[in-house]
């Protein structure tokens, strides 16, 4: 599983050690090695599971399907976004994190019972 392209439709054999990887930064990831430039590349389909060889001097638009199952393997790449999410419990259970706006504290709210003017209940 690849965790630079989340969307990966094949995987590429590395012609320098003869691996599988999703990508080429995930060869670059566990190898201490580039990645050899070839002409002619190995694809596995993920959706099939079949190998199948294309030659990149001649590719054409009609080379971005797999030969066996039709699935488009050129598509635009789904890269992971960093994001800052707030982890929890069920929040119909823990809703100590959700801020209910509805209550409101009140100004004129008296602080202590000392606060009161008494002067009017007098007789």
């Amino acid at each position: 599983m690849c965790k630079h392209i989340l969307n990966a439709q094949v995987a590429i054999r590395a012609p320098c050690c003869k691996k599988w990887f999703d990508c080429a930064e995930c060869h670059a990831a566990v190898s201490d090695h580039p990645l050899r430039k070839t002409n002619e590349m190995v694809f596995a389909c993920k959706k099939c599971k079949k190998a199948f060889r294309k030659d990149m001097i001649d590719y054409e638009e009609e080379d971005e399907y797999c030969p066996h199952c039709d699935n488009h393997y050129v598509i635009d790449a789904v890269i992971p976004e960093p994001k800052l999410n707030i982890e929890t419990e069920d929040i119909r259970v823990d809703s100590r994190v959700v801020k209910d706006e509805r209550i409101r504290p009140k100004q004129d709210q008296l602080k202590s019972i000392f606060q009161i003017d008494g002067s009017d209940m007098l007789g």
